[in-house]
């Protein structure tokens, strides 16, 4: 390993005194770089347009968490589904999990929306107006003149406009592109509340990829730390071939020329020879600048690569092992459920509570009543003629028609009173079973108790 390797007791960015270093990252080039971009700019698409894209009249993606109903992937879930939602979003970290034991920080550095909106977006309009990583560094040291002054505000006004713009995209997840339309179409005075979240959002944002940075993945963000304990000898990570690479800089030595480069593209600024750190995105710029100093130099391309410590150190690549294994079936078992439960949902979700603070009425010709509140709401994308009847007893009900029709995604909500003969009860507490039919045919039973003398 590298003889300049010494302890780090702080990040990278961060001088002794805990100051921030500012980071001149090289603009980055290759193959990987060309892969990343296509991937990303993938994921920018369906961060725009799932909001917009609709099913059945439906949009793809809406979490509306005020009126509780959320829409993925064209299947509705209301707030009586929150199993269903926590088995999701299981699945969702366990897929993560199981992608950083098998292939390390990849997400950081390919799914990321920090790391995304910061390279493929901001940062690229950052080259464009101020030039590569030295121009950069240049402008910055420099005295403030005309020239720096037009290019730091084009660039500012770029970005300010940029967040603007994600903030009301982040928007549309909640309140739907139609919800978007109506803010935005709307006097702002109708709106002032969220006029005012928006701005703070998305000064937010403007901040973080303006200044802030690649200190949200070294500093902020859990995950980096937490790959020290997922990831072990057989993870797929960006790694250096120190055996093929040691000593470096010798004529006679290794393959590394001790150029620099690799330290020069990072985005968070590591020297990725030093073994793998906290820091490290797996964003691949130090493998294709490393791949293009290869060539220069007429040496074999891999000199940095997607390799485990293993495949290093023995020359053996293997991606399953005991743990992969174990945490592959303990997923694959959770999305099993999952779309058990999911398949076996009733269509629509009742709740029949008996109206609290009101006793039983007795009636002159000896029948018995109570009064209940009823919420029935439909799951589905289709229209329900739904009508109630008791089961298991005969009663009236007495509703303002019982039977309805409950458009799709719809909620009925109302209070009916249920009489029965004294002789029906079963004594003080008597249980009730309400049946749900959709045009004869029963979807959903419900239990309550009817409260007699």
């Amino acid at each position: 390993m590298s003889e300049e390797l010494s302890f780090r007791d702080r990040p990278i960015n961060m001088d002794e005194k805990g100051r921030r270093k500012w980071i001149y990252a090289k603009k980055p080039r290759g193959k990987w770089f060309n892969y990343r971009t296509i991937v990303s700019w993938a994921w920018i698409f369906m961060f725009v347009s799932l909001p917009i894209i609709k099913i059945n009249g439906y949009p793809v993606m809406l979490l509306d968490i005020v009126h509780r109903k959320f829409i993925i992937f064209g299947a509705i879930f209301w707030a009586q589904d929150t199993f269903i939602l926590a088995l999701l979003m299981l699945s969702f970290v366990l897929f993560i999990l199981l992608f950083t034991v098998t292939f390390g920080r990849i997400w950081c550095g390919w799914a990321c929306p920090q790391t995304i909106f910061l390279e493929m977006i901001y940062r690229k309009i950052e080259y464009l107006i101020e030039g590569d990583f030295k121009d950069r560094h240049k402008l910055d040291k420099a005295s403030l003149t005309g020239n720096k002054i037009f290019r730091k505000t084009i660039k500012h006004i770029i970005f300010i406009i940029i967040s603007i713009l994600i903030t009301n995209t982040f928007l549309m997840w909640f309140i739907g592109f139609e919800g978007l339309k109506e803010l935005i179409q709307e006097p702002v005075s109708e709106h002032t509340s969220g006029f005012v979240i928006m701005l703070i959002i998305s000064g937010f944002f403007y901040w973080v990829y303006s200044f802030f940075r690649e200190q949200i993945c070294t500093m902020v963000c859990p995950y980096g730390r937490m790959q020290g304990v997922l990831l072990d000898s057989k993870s797929i990570i960006v790694a250096y071939d120190y055996k093929r690479g040691e000593p470096r800089g010798q004529k006679d030595g290794g393959d590394c020329v001790n150029c620099q480069q690799c330290v020069s593209v990072c985005p968070t600024g590591i020297d990725i020879r030093n073994g793998t750190q906290l820091e490290c995105i797996n964003c691949t710029a130090c493998i294709d600048e490393c791949n293009t100093i290869m060539k220069k130099v007429n040496k074999p391309e891999g000199l940095i690569r997607f390799d485990s410590i293993e495949g290093i150190e023995k020359g053996e690549r293997k991606i399953w092992n005991t743990r992969n294994i174990a945490y592959s079936a303990v997923l694959l078992g959770i999305l099993t459920f999952f779309v058990i439960t999911l398949l076996s949902r009733p269509k629509l979700e009742t709740t029949i509570l008996r109206t609290p603070g009101l006793t039983y009425q007795k009636y002159d010709d000896g029948k018995i009543s109570n009064v209940y509140n009823i919420k029935i709401v439909n799951k589905t994308h289709d229209a329900i003629n739904f009508e109630i009847k008791t089961l298991n007893i005969n009663a009236e009900i007495q509703m303002s028609g019982n039977k309805q029709v409950l458009e799709d995604q719809a909620m009925f909500e109302s209070v009916f009173v249920l009489k029965l003969d004294k002789s029906e009860l079963q004594g003080r507490k008597t249980d009730i079973e309400f049946g749900i039919f959709d045009n004869g045919e029963l979807i959903e039973t419900y239990d309550v108790t009817f409260s007699g003398p």
